[in-house]
């Protein structure tokens, strides 16, 4: 239990100092095991101008089992359901620290594998009218993931609130 702790402290402190790009992760009040994440939509994607929040549940027995990790913002894309549940075999692999497993995800969003789909109705449209799925994506990150103040101002507001909870 303490080695848990201590990882998941090193990792948050890392994704502070440290953060992929396009990605932020904290502790959600102040529970050392239930996190929250932000990816923001890449550039020349249908996500692209969205910041997407994900809710991560750390296992007991973290690092030997993987977090559970899920959209909390509504996307459209074949690997991910409409309860936000990921379908990524990386996700499975118990070894790989939470920012791998993000950087992984924001990967995904940008190449789908139409091969392993959580949402098969999906993957005709991205293979065969690949048009009609990017409009439907960026229909709904529109909708759902693009924010009314800009994505920097919030990355401004929440690195304000870190550095005020550090002092």
């Amino acid at each position: 239990r303490m080695q848990r702790a201590s990882r998941l402290k090193r990792e948050l402190q890392m994704l502070s100092t440290e953060p992929p790009p396009g990605i932020t992760c904290w502790q959600n009040d102040e529970q050392i095991d239930d996190l929250r994440a932000q990816i923001v939509g890449g550039s020349g994607t249908p996500y692209e101008g969205g910041l997407f929040s994900l809710e991560i549940k750390v296992p007991e027995r973290y690092p030997f089992e993987p977090p559970n990790i899920r959209f909390l913002t509504p996307i459209y894309h074949p690997n991910i359901d409409n309860s936000g549940r990921i379908y990524l075999l990386k996700l499975k692999i118990p070894s790989l620290n939470i920012s791998t497993v993000l950087t992984s995800i924001q990967l995904l969003m940008a190449e789908p594998n139409p091969d392993d789909p959580l949402m098969a109705d999906i993957v005709p449209e991205f293979k065969y009218n690949k048009h009609v799925f990017l409009e439907k994506a960026r229909k709904v990150t529109q909708e759902h993931a693009v924010q009314k103040t800009s994505v920097s101002q919030q990355i401004c507001e929440r690195f304000i609130v870190m550095i005020m909870l550090i002092f």
